[in-house]
């Protein structure tokens, strides 16, 4: 189903051929992100991959937009924990061109001063966006209390302290360090020929100069008691993320917690949002969701609730979670999660750029690559029993932190009073 390629210079290349399609996606992927920064570096891949857009030393930054969107595609780039990508989806018949883009801004970008100095204006500016939008910095202040002091729980797109001191020589740095074949994947889905994708890659990424490669700090977990931090703002609605530790990427129970990720939160026939919204109408907004990294993870329950019923909500919201602990899911609810879990998969895996996302980042942080049929043997093997265990090691009082944004300084105590979980 999948073709890869190990080139020389330890580039790996990953391709899936949909003959059907007019389309192609193509990524280009670095095994690197917010995690391997440390505090005084912090935001230095995102800085990196702005500054890519700027220019190349083949294409000016207007040169780059209209090269792919004249020929009706999409150019994006985005950084995670973990991995930095740079991506294009276009007809099918002018992948060469993606991938000469895509290349030159991963090799020769030009980073010069001015557009450091602009970009850095720009970052900064992101920055402060964040932190005016309550639901999305509730989620910053949850990652300061799951991973304190460490990379996981900083911004990936840094502080406004570490992006003002960044300089090009940092910049540079990085780059030669990261940004080399043995630590590139290049994944594509769609009308394509993997021998010629192959072929070009070889003579683009013909550099096999080698860097140390410094590895990220494993994330310490050593917390013994619930966590609580509220940000008192006077908001129209209050945010809240409420965060348990969790399991690492290739956990043997990863898909036990997909499937109680589904049965809380990931849907509107999800329980939190039966009982939270439909029943006692006390959110707009409130869901699930599971962050995995290589060593780590979280499970989260994220929402927007009336400022006068956050007590009650939360309440509802343990209550919710503890019931997954002392009993087994229905038969029927387990049931709808599979064909959920493997129905949003099956319908992700028909579009040219989500499957290249899907092999591009197993291959990248894993170094594998799963089909389809590989997962729903997986997701075959778990039951209800396992579903069960995840609970019962997520949702435990010690592991618990709460963050919430809103007009709620008078009721801390009472917060601090509902954190607890059996």
């Amino acid at each position: 189903m999948y073709r890869k390629t190990i080139l020389d210079n330890g580039l790996r290349i990953i391709t899936h051929r949909m003959p059907d399609m007019q389309s192609v996606a193509l990524g280009i992927w670095i095994k690197a992100g917010g995690r391997y920064e440390a505090a005084k570096h912090k935001g230095i891949f995102h800085f990196l991959e702005h500054l890519s857009f700027k220019g190349t030393k083949k294409y000016s930054c207007r040169r780059l937009k209209e090269s792919i969107e004249g020929v009706g595609g999409s150019l994006n780039g985005f950084t995670s924990e973990e991995l930095t990508c740079y991506l294009v989806k276009l007809p099918s018949r002018y992948l060469d061109i993606a991938l000469d883009i895509l290349s030159d801004m991963v090799i020769n970008p030009l980073l010069q001063l001015q557009d450091i100095e602009k970009e850095r204006t720009v970052i900064l500016e992101e920055i402060k966006m964040y932190k005016d939008l309550p639901q999305a910095y509730v989620y910053e202040l949850l990652d300061e209390l799951l991973w304190p002091g460490q990379p996981l729980g900083m911004s990936v797109t840094g502080t406004i302290e570490s992006v003002s001191q960044m300089k090009k020589e940092d910049l540079t740095s990085f780059k030669q360090q990261y940004y080399m074949p043995s630590n590139i994947v290049i994944s594509a889905a769609g009308s394509l020929d993997h021998n010629e994708l192959k072929k070009r890659a070889k003579k683009v990424f013909s550099n096999s100069e080698e860097q140390i490669i410094q590895p990220f700090l494993k994330a310490k977990e050593d917390q013994q008691k619930p966590n609580f931090k509220l940000l008192d703002k006077d908001t129209e609605q209050t945010h809240l993320a409420m965060g348990f530790h969790g399991f690492k990427r290739e956990h043997s129970l990863k898909h036990a917690l997909g499937l109680l990720h589904i049965i809380l939160g990931a849907n509107m026939s999800s329980r939190l949002f039966n009982e939270i919204r439909e029943k006692r109408g006390l959110a707009y907004e409130i869901g699930t969701q599971v962050k995995r990294y290589l060593d780590t993870g979280a499970f989260i329950v994220h929402a927007g609730i009336d400022n006068r019923k956050v007590i009650e909500a939360i309440k509802l919201i343990l209550q919710e979670l503890q019931k997954t602990k002392e009993k087994l899911v229905t038969l029927d609810e387990f049931k709808r999660a599979k064909e959920f879990y493997l129905g949003q998969l099956m319908l992700a895996l028909e579009d040219t750029m989500d499957h290249m996302l899907w092999i591009g980042e197993s291959t990248a942080a894993l170094d594998k690559t799963y089909s389809l049929k590989d997962i729903i043997k997986e997701v075959n093997m778990v039951n209800r029993q396992g579903i069960q265990e995840v609970a019962k090691y997520l949702f435990q009082n010690k592991r618990l932190n709460l963050a919430i944004i809103g007009p709620l300084k008078e009721s801390e105590q009472k917060i601090h009073n509902q954190l607890k979980i059996a």
